[in-house]
């Protein structure tokens, strides 16, 4: 074990955090630390690194382990580079090998005793130095950095330009380098393009230490923990296996603890109605009997009625009316941006009632692409086309759709005038925000409250053409399952940006990848991707210096678009599909061509010659479908 929290206590007020909770952390173990926005996750953290004082309880560390803590917020050290800030995580090497370099200019110039011991020195030292892998403590730098989407060109940054995301990412490289035996991180795959928390997810599974994540990204913790710690309601449970047999197990527990209470309930209910015609018998014996039953039922220890599940947010959507099946169509779009190219004449279409998710790396063009459509942005050249009775409804990840000035009431009642104070009110509590909290300012709320905000004024809008940037962000694992849900029961189109995988691989009917200028479509969700995704970059967007199906299929290319890319990929899904059927039913006839031998060596079928005629042309019919059938399945088989 080498970190242990014993019946820690934290409160705020009335508002109690944590109360009398344990859990332990073994060499090695990766954990993850789960609940919902407020539930006291990050000040969890912060008590483990002695940044917000205990209540009570103890919390304790292995003698001689170091812990590292990668927080939401960084502050990096002023007018350093990318490259020097996470450098200064290697510090104590690069001294070791300065001070060898220095001890090799001394050398010739000693002698006798002073030698042997500057010799002794040195040798100590480089045994040190090649035992922390010294010698690949530059390249392992240059790893780190480009791991978390770095180009070689950002190394000369100054920090203090950076964006908050790329200053987690400098602060995130930096805390890997320092190789804590305990590693504490707070949302570390916010800011991280889809390659970048791959790379991450990787990096944590063979890290040799313990590493403790708060996270939402669930397809990160399916794959990166063996163990969840979660926090409710002030109360610390643990659950062995990743985050998909954790949301098993306490769908079994609470299930298991509500049919536990109402049993209690309905046992209860049933002594007290036969106390009470004990009672009503009004005789000595009958009302010795009802007071002896009632000692029993005081005696009852009361079962808890579990907590209602998902009731943060009610959200569904509904368009005002049906659009025309063309919804989008782009035509040889291009954009630059500060002199980089982002994506150059691309062309594709989106039917109504698709869900199109666009992935890609930082930068490539995804948030512009959205801007262009909804006109925030202009196109350098190329155009974009909406269907008949298109409404669009857009979610901004930055929130510009909203108004700083406003209190939140005031945000839907301007935007939707017709609606009542108790409409109003009605929508927004289905979004968390009641009584007097909903005369908050937009300018005071945090990144997750305008999330919530931004997806009521969504709702409201009755739109049929879904535009979303990151639409879970900042929102907490119940919310975005909420949010899932309702997509999914949307009837109408739906085109986002996202770098949430589980939310992709459950939403997703399409996906395109902007990657090498260009987009590459891809018919499925977010496995399918992952499963054709070499192949098909590959073919319709190899990197420059690189050639795909032939010399013209460059990015842009009106040879290989994505028409071509869809009807190739549904003629792959027909093939196996008609594979599969051929295969049955080839299954079916030979089944039922050796029931026909068996039936003909029955007397009462070889004494009917009737009989006989009809099984011999059946078997006959059989056996030539069968002829075809070979044939087909041969031919689909190459």
């Amino acid at each position: 074990m080498i970190l242990a929290c014993h019946n820690i206590e934290k409160s705020f007020g009335d508002r109690v955090i944590v109360h009398e909770g344990s859990f332990h952390i073994e060499e090695r173990e990766k954990a993850a630390l789960v609940g919902v926005n407020g539930a006291g996750k990050s000040t969890i953290l912060k008590m483990i690194m002695d940044e917000e004082p205990l209540d009570g309880g103890d919390i304790i560390l292995a003698k001689g382990k170091t812990i590292g803590y990668l927080a939401q917020h960084q502050n990096l050290l002023p007018d350093g580079t990318i490259y020097e800030e996470v450098r200064s995580a290697k510090a104590d090497i690069i001294e070791m090998e300065q001070r060898i370099r220095s001890i090799e200019l001394e050398l010739d110039s000693l002698s006798g005793k002073e030698l042997e011991s500057r010799l002794d020195t040195y040798n100590r030292l480089q045994s040190e130095f090649e035992s922390r892998n010294g010698y690949a403590c530059e390249s392992e730098i240059v790893g780190v950095l480009k791991g978390l989407g770095f180009t070689e060109g950002d190394f000369s940054k100054k920090t203090d330009t950076l964006s908050g995301g790329q200053k987690t990412r400098v602060a995130l490289g930096k805390l890997l380098l320092t190789d804590p035996d305990v590693l504490l991180l707070d949302e570390p795959t916010n800011h991280l393009d889809l390659n970048s928390i791959a790379w991450l997810e990787a990096y944590l599974i063979n890290y040799p230490g313990a590493v403790f994540i708060v996270s939402h990204d669930r397809y990160f913790l399916n794959r990166v923990v063996t163990k969840v710690v979660e926090i409710e309601n002030g109360e610390i449970r643990m659950y062995m296996g990743n985050y998909k047999a954790y949301s098993v197990k306490k769908q079994q527990l609470r299930d298991a603890r509500l049919k536990e209470y109402f049993n209690q309930q309905r046992e209860i209910k049933h002594q007290q109605a036969v106390i009470d015609k004990l009672k009503s018998f009004n005789r000595e014996k009958s009302i010795r009997r009802a007071e002896s039953r009632e000692k029993m039922l005081e005696k009852i220890r009361p079962v808890e009625k579990p907590a209602e599940v998902n009731t943060e947010m009610h959200f569904t959507l509904e368009p005002s009316c049906v659009s025309g099946n063309d919804v989008l169509t782009v035509e040889h779009l291009s954009k630059q941006f500060d002199g980089q190219m982002l994506f150059h004449d691309v062309s594709f279409e989106i039917k109504r009632g698709e869900h199109v998710a666009v992935i890609g790396d930082n930068g490539t063009g995804k948030t512009t692409l959205l801007k262009i459509l909804n006109q925030v942005q202009a196109a350098d050249t190329g155009s974009f086309t909406l269907g008949a009775k298109v409404q669009i409804g857009y979610y901004d990840q930055e929130h510009h759709v909203l108004h700083d000035d406003k209190t939140i009431f005031e945000e839907i009642s301007d935007e939707y005038p017709t609606l009542t104070n108790t409409q109003i009110r009605n929508t927004l509590a289905a979004f968390q925000f009641t009584g007097d909290e909903v005369f908050q300012e937009i300018r005071s709320l945090s990144g997750g409250e305008k999330g919530r905000v931004s997806l009521a004024k969504l709702m409201l809008s009755e739109a049929n053409f879904l535009i979303l940037d990151e639409p879970t962000n900042h929102l907490d694992i119940a919310s975005k399952e909420i949010l899932e849900e309702a997509l999914n029961n949307y009837s109408g189109t739906v085109l986002y940006v996202s770098h949430d995988r589980y939310f992709i691989n459950s939403t997703a009917t399409r996906i395109l990848e902007l990657v090498n200028r260009t987009f590459v479509n891809y018919i499925g969700n977010y496995d399918y991707y992952i499963e054709k995704k070499d192949e098909l970059t590959q073919a319709y967007a190899p990197a420059a210096g690189t050639t795909g199906k032939s010399s013209d299929d460059t990015p842009g290319s009106s040879r290989l678009n994505w028409r071509e890319q869809k009807e190739q990929q549904a003629k792959e899904r027909k093939r196996k599909n008609d594979l599969k059927k051929a295969e049955e039913e080839i299954s079916r006839l030979e089944d039922r061509n050796s029931q026909i031998d068996h039936e003909m060596t029955l007397e009462e079928v070889y004494s009917n010659s009737v009989k006989c005629q009809e099984l011999a042309e059946e078997h006959a019919a059989n056996e030539k479908r069968l002829e075809e059938l070979y044939e087909m399945w041969e031919m689909l088989a190459e």
